[in-house]
């Protein structure tokens, strides 16, 4: 949709832009004195009514750009655009406030909200409210905002009902993640689509109480009735908290993301499979995955899983024990999903891997955040013919060409990897990317992994990659910082 006035044709997104900055300018000029007061809808359009009756202010807010406030607009790329008089800020559509508002941070469109009544209409459109995140940070712990009390208790009272995506992001203080849980529990009028809940820091949630913790995420799970996405790590959630959400969300629910749960047992997991039929990506931690919840995942003939993440961590070396997961069951998965992403990120100590990819194991993406032993990268070269991804944190000192051209030759869906502290020679690695030639759309080594050899030093390294790659490639550089 064009706009025209007068000789000027603009699109009508770059005239809500302008206008949006021309607001933003206003309020920061005019406001400037008032930094530390939140603005909250109806009792900052009084209390400016009030300073209006003091000082003058006109509710219209006609202002033109300084020379100063041109610079900085010509410098975030806005064109000139000024209001002629008759065009008069307060009678602007009600869907034009509502799209300027949409560019405009929260705390300036709260701000906004004082200008006048319609605005202050505006400002609590439902559209405004369906995507908030809430900050729950204590001060004395860190240095991120936190959402203002007093907007949180007007978003409940009069936007709860409003709200679809919703996530928390809380520090690591308990004090944060109990907020969270006092807020969830008085959601009892919502229709969420999408719950995150995130902590910057460990512990948080999992320094609640359990049964804080349950009852108010199941206050979320009874009311809302149409949960698509919920992602709940590092979470006390548990297996009865998991069926009352499959009772109430088991025909919406698309996306459950829960590593790092510690009282969701195999059960549980299995009961979300079993009756969740639009599910199409889960991530779990390892101890959950078994062999009756792949066959679950691969029997129910509304299950098409698109993505399956997998979490393998051990805290403490040699103390956790692995299971294996039987070919078979890896099997029935991908004939009943065949294009499935399976991902898996390994946090464990080289004598933990005796357990993993000693049959043929359909994984796609594998990233070793601890040391990895030539013997697994092998192993991986072996058995994961559908590997699309490798990154490779650090290894010994021994170089991995036999492994790497290992991979090469059986990996033919390989795209993308990654090696971090590792040795390879220069001709080995040369070798590995002439197999995989331009399919490897992402190659990301560091200069300090590439040995130099009889054939190759590190000037003519980037040339004869490059070669093969079909495009410009440098090793990566270590930062010097």
């Amino acid at each position: 949709m064009i706009i025209r006035r007068g000789a000027e044709t603009r699109p009508i997104k770059q005239r809500v832009e302008d206008a949006a900055w021309q607001i933003h300018v206003f309020l920061r000029s005019q406001l400037n004195a008032e930094r530390n007061v939140l603005f909250l809808g109806d009792s900052v359009y009084k209390s400016a009514r009030m300073k209006r009756g003091r000082t003058g202010l006109k509710s219209k807010c006609q202002t033109f750009p300084s020379h100063e406030e041109r610079a900085k607009r010509h410098k975030w790329g806005a064109s000139s655009f000024t209001l002629t008089p008759l065009e008069d800020w307060g009678n602007l559509p009600h869907h034009v406030v509502l799209q300027i508002f949409q560019h405009l941070s929260l705390v300036d469109r709260a701000r906004a909200s004082s200008v006048c009544r319609r605005w202050n209409d505006v400002f609590h459109t439902p559209d405004l409210w369906r995507r908030f995140e809430f900050e729950l940070n204590q001060p004395a712990t860190s240095y991120l905002r936190s959402t203002h009390p007093d907007l949180i208790q007007q978003i409940i009272k009069k936007h709860a009902q409003h709200l679809q995506y919703v996530s928390f992001k809380v520090d690591s203080c308990t004090e944060s993640a109990e907020a969270a849980c006092d807020i969830l529990s008085q959601l009892v009028n919502c229709t969420i689509k999408t719950l995150g809940l995130i902590s910057t820091a460990r512990p948080s949630f999992m320094d609640v109480s359990q049964s804080h913790f349950v009852s108010a995420l199941t206050v979320v799970f009874v009311n809302s009735k149409s949960l698509s996405s919920i992602k709940i790590d590092d979470t006390p959630v548990d297996d009865p908290s998991l069926k009352v959400l499959v009772a109430n969300n088991s025909d919406t629910l698309k996306l459950l993301k829960m590593s790092s749960c510690p009282h969701v047992s195999p059960a549980g997991i299995l009961c979300v499979a079993d009756q969740c039929h639009g599910l199409r990506e889960l991530a779990l931690n390892y101890h959950l995955l078994s062999d009756e919840l792949l066959l679950a995942l691969s029997s129910e003939k509304h299950v098409h899983l698109e993505h399956l993440r997998i979490d393998v961590v051990s805290e403490n070396p040699g103390q956790t024990h692995f299971h294996t997961i039987k070919r078979s069951s890896w099997e029935a998965l991908v004939r009943h999903s065949p294009k499935v992403n399976i991902v898996m990120y390994f946090f464990l100590y080289e004598e933990e891997f005796e357990p993993f990819f000693c049959e043929e194991t359909p994984v796609t993406h594998l990233y070793f955040g601890r040391a990895v032993s030539k013997e697994m990268l092998g192993r991986i070269g072996l058995n994961c013919p559908r590997l699309v991804e490798l990154v490779v944190c650090a290894n010994g000192l021994e170089p991995l060409d036999e492994e790497l051209i290992r991979i090469a030759e059986r990996c033919k869906c390989l795209t993308a990897i990654g090696l971090g502290e590792c040795e390879v020679t220069c001709s080995g690695f040369v070798e590995f990317v002439k197999m995989c030639g331009g399919r490897l759309t992402q190659l990301s080594i560091m200069e300090e992994v590439l040995i130099p050899d009889s054939s190759y030093n590190m000037e003519q390294i980037h040339s004869e990659v490059s070669k093969h790659l079909g495009r410009i490639w440098f090793p990566d550089m270590m930062p010097t910082w």
